[in-house]
């Protein structure tokens, strides 16, 4: 028999603990545990929960959404006001697709787990990747605003002279990554996903950002023009015709 028995809530309590053996993440030790849980057929009067660490990981994976959301909308307002538009930030956002495309498809292929260093892997792509479209977008509209150029040719030529201080910022950021994902020793395990999720989403969105950031920009740029047009056209004074006197 148990020399103590310990009471939560005026139920007795048992608590066991577990260590992560040398290159296992904490997000496959607790799907394991689960899955040993559903193997075994609890009785319906025993309930399990996960305390400490792994019960911080599951609690950040179920606001993870929210985080994104956050950071999503913080970066749309900051770029809103620094461009004094509703439309160009979306241009800037759309490039994030692809870097969270390539960060999944990195922990994929490279056998990893989901977990919370994954989830700030990509909330640091959030700022990392959008500077891509941030360099054209400003050459494409200080184009269209001071020289006068028309959004076709100010978006080729953004991409045409930007195409290397990308390619540069994008490489060094993407060699700063590969030692955190190629690193061993005590406490790569830890590393490793993050080193991941940065250099898998950065390779998907240097290759996409080139050819989807220029359609996105034309699009919205002729939505917005389509939109000031109807608007213009609502609020323009109706002139009523002047009667024509009987002769």
């Amino acid at each position: 028999t148990a020399l103590t028995v310990n009471h939560q809530g005026q139920f007795p309590v048992n608590t066991i603990s577990f260590n992560l053996p040398r290159g296992e993440s904490l997000g496959h030790a607790v799907r394991d545990i689960r899955q040993a849980e559903q193997e075994i057929g609890l009785p319906l009067a025993v309930h399990s929960s996960f305390q400490g660490t792994a019960a911080a990981f599951q609690n950040s994976l179920a606001n993870e959404a929210w985080l994104i959301l956050a950071a999503l909308l913080v970066v749309y307002i900051v770029l809103g006001v620094l461009y004094e538009s509703y439309i160009h930030p979306i241009t800037i956002l759309s490039t994030l697709p692809s870097a969270g495309v390539g960060a999944i498809l990195a922990i994929y292929v490279c056998h990893d787990d989901f977990n919370v260093v994954s989830l700030i892997g990509i909330i640091l792509l959030i700022g990392i990747v959008k500077k891509n479209a941030i360099m054209m977008i400003d050459f494409a509209l200080e184009a269209e605003r001071e020289r006068g150029q028309p959004p076709l040719e100010a978006i080729y030529q953004a991409c045409l002279l930007r195409f290397r201080p990308i390619m540069m910022t994008t490489m060094a950021a993407l060699f700063g990554g590969l030692p955190l994902a190629l690193g061993t020793g005590v406490g790569s395990e830890l590393r490793r996903p993050l080193g991941i999720t940065i250099v898998g989403g950065l390779l998907v969105s240097q290759v996409l950002t080139l050819y989807t950031t220029p359609v996105v920009y034309l699009f919205f740029d002729r939505l917005a023009k389509r939109l000031t047009s109807r608007r213009s056209e609502r609020l323009a004074p109706r002139t009523v015709p002047e009667p024509v006197p009987a002769k």
